[in-house]
């Protein structure tokens, strides 16, 4: 086990620069909060910190040394990884097909996605589509009429790449979701292990996504939440390798004394350049995909970016470079914007490629043939083909729905209270009578059969502390890894206060999730403690996570029958009903 109390990797360097009584006065005044940013011995491993191991006494408690441990280290990087997964996979698939039946915005996903496989473009689909679906096996002939939607089609394609292996179904639109929240489980795991050099914490927090309700739904729905939490986790997971390649190279460079520790050097610094990166490109790629499956990607795009940069700026300084942001922007500024910028918006416009594509005159997808109608009096019918003017109609009329949409909904709920999980929304809902749809007979009454997307409530309670820790890490420790699950928690959760009038819902929370348990796992770590604290500081500490993680898993299994619509006696379900605003 390792710690997340000291910050192995700090960007402040001008403690080695400037002499003690001219450093600024806010740093010494901050000290008695806790600010701390200390000089390493060789700035390599302040640039790229090694992985932490376990300790010996940890080997030497099961009887193991020499090589056999080297073989269990080496083994566990990926073998700790993907056993996590291995869980998070058999529960997201067990009984996937269950409920039967097309769960709320499944009627809308589901079906544009098959659509999609079929003509290309969304189509309007009978009122008793539905029914005609389940009981056919999805046996039933697409329309031809376009509809209009609101969403861009990567994650629809997705959910239809599905439907297309397995058939119009339901475990055949849930197929992918499963697929992808299962390797989301294990983007994390590799994730944490980076941010913190940790196994065992980036296990960590893989599980605690994996056990988590909210995670747990949405990867059993043909929603587009868990293909955007996906493609972000993705994003973000290639741009931390990016940093460790950019900061290793630059580590390469700086010169080494006669103890062969490297030094920081400001001309290597200040003049490096960090090559084609194609990480970078990769997140470009991610962040596209992102953005064509819901639009609050471009929120992820633009935190990312600044992310990204900054890390830049930090690596020169921690180098010695004298002026980190003007060599960041003379030879890293203008290659991070085109490894994503124009990487997205290329990546968004070839997603619409079966709209455009779709024919002009009437028959293909919902506004194709606006330019050529009425459009085609724009003033710039002479500059933008056709395709181009009617999809720039087509998306400021979606810009103009999601800005507007205020229609009142029985489970719309204010990002306020998405932390404490205020109004979680119910997805589906019946009332089996005794001996039927898996109601015991001897229930005495009718149960309750109900799919809620509802975070596992002790994860997301202990989450807020978390957070606050994260925040305290990154201000006043000036810790890296806490300001980067701040970033991306901030990337996901603060747009919507924009929004507090919107139609808007907790499920869409489920983005910034995965950086929830990041920051439940570096709050863990703290808890257990560093290496070199006494025996004693290290049992307490590891209880005390250990009894917490084991009542969120606890707390995940008592929610379980609400998470997969089991069936439960009512007096079950109401003592499931922890808060009023839940039912």
């Amino acid at each position: 086990m390792t710690s997340t109390a000291s910050s192995t990797d700090s960007t402040d360097t001008r403690q080695d620069q400037v002499p003690h009584d001219q450093r600024h006065t806010w740093r010494q005044k901050l000290r008695r909060f806790g600010y701390a940013a200390g000089p390493a011995d060789d700035v390599r491993d302040r640039l790229v910190p090694p992985y932490t191991r376990p300790g010996s006494r940890l080997w030497a408690f099961f009887g193991l040394r020499g090589p056999v441990t080297d073989r269990i280290a080496r083994w566990s990087d990926w073998g700790g990884p993907l056993l996590v997964t291995l869980l998070a996979g058999v529960l997201r698939f067990w009984n996937l097909g269950s409920p039967k039946a097309v769960i709320f915005d499944e009627t809308y996903y589901a079906k544009d996605a098959w659509a999609l496989i079929n003509r290309g473009f969304e189509v309007n689909w009978d009122k008793n589509a539905n029914g005609l679906i389940l009981n056919s096996g999805g046996d039933v002939p697409v329309p031809t009429d376009p509809s209009y939607v609101v969403h861009p089609p990567v994650g629809k394609y997705v959910i239809g790449a599905g439907e297309w292996l397995f058939g119009f179904t339901p475990f055949g639109w849930r197929f992918m979701t499963a697929l992808l929240g299962t390797l989301s489980v294990l983007l994390l795991c590799r994730i944490g292990r980076r941010l913190f050099r940790s196994t065992f914490l980036g296990c960590l927090a893989g599980a605690l996504m994996a056990v988590d309700g909210l995670a747990f739904v949405m990867s059993r729905t043909a929603l587009l939440d868990s293909v955007l939490v996906f493609f972000v986790l993705a994003a973000f997971g290639c741009l931390l390798v990016d940093r460790d390649r950019a900061r290793a190279r630059l580590a390469a460079a700086l010169p080494v004394d006669a103890d062969g520790r490297a030094r920081p050097d400001a001309h290597i610094a200040e003049t490096t350049r960090l090559g084609l990166r194609p990480w970078r490109w990769a997140a470009g790629l991610m962040l596209g995909l992102a953005v064509a499956t819901k639009w609050n990607g471009l929120y992820i795009l633009v935190a990312f970016g600044v992310l990204t940069v900054l890390w830049d700026v930090a690596a020169r300084r921690v180098a010695g470079a004298v002026r980190p942001r003007t060599a960041v922007l003379r030879h890293d500024l203008g290659w991070a914007f085109l490894s994503t910028v124009p990487v997205v918006v290329g990546t968004y416009l070839l997603s619409w490629l079966g709209w455009i594509l779709s024919p002009a005159d009437g028959t293909g997808g919902y506004y194709r043939d606006w330019a050529a109608t009425d459009g085609r009096h724009s003033d710039w019918s002479w500059l933008f083909p056709d395709w181009w003017r009617s999809m720039w109609h087509y998306e400021t009329q979606v810009y103009w729905f999601h800005t507007h949409l205020t229609s009142p909904h029985t489970y719309q709920s204010n990002p306020w209270s998405w932390l404490v999980l205020g109004r979680p929304v119910s997805y589906f809902y019946e009332s089996p009578a005794p001996g039927t749809d898996g109601c015991p007979a001897d229930a005495g009454g009718k149960c309750a059969r109900e799919v809620l997307a509802l975070g596992t409530p002790l994860l997301w309670w202990v989450g807020c502390f978390a957070l606050a820790y994260v925040l305290w890490r990154w201000a006043l420790r000036r810790d890296w890894r806490a300001g980067a699950i701040a970033c991306a928690v901030a990337a996901g959760y603060l747009p919507w206060f924009v929004y507090q009038e919107r139609t808007i819902f907790l499920f869409y929370a489920v983005v910034f999730l995965p950086f929830l348990c990041l920051a439940v796992a570096m709050l863990l770590g703290a808890l257990i403690g560093r290496a070199g604290c006494s025996d004693t500081r290290r049992v307490a500490g590891a209880t005390a996570a250990g009894v917490l993680v084991l009542l969120i898993v606890w707390n995940f299994i008592y929610f379980w029958p609400l998470y997969t619509g089991t069936a439960i006696p009512i007096d079950d379900w109401r003592a499931r009903m922890w808060l009023d605003t839940w039912v």
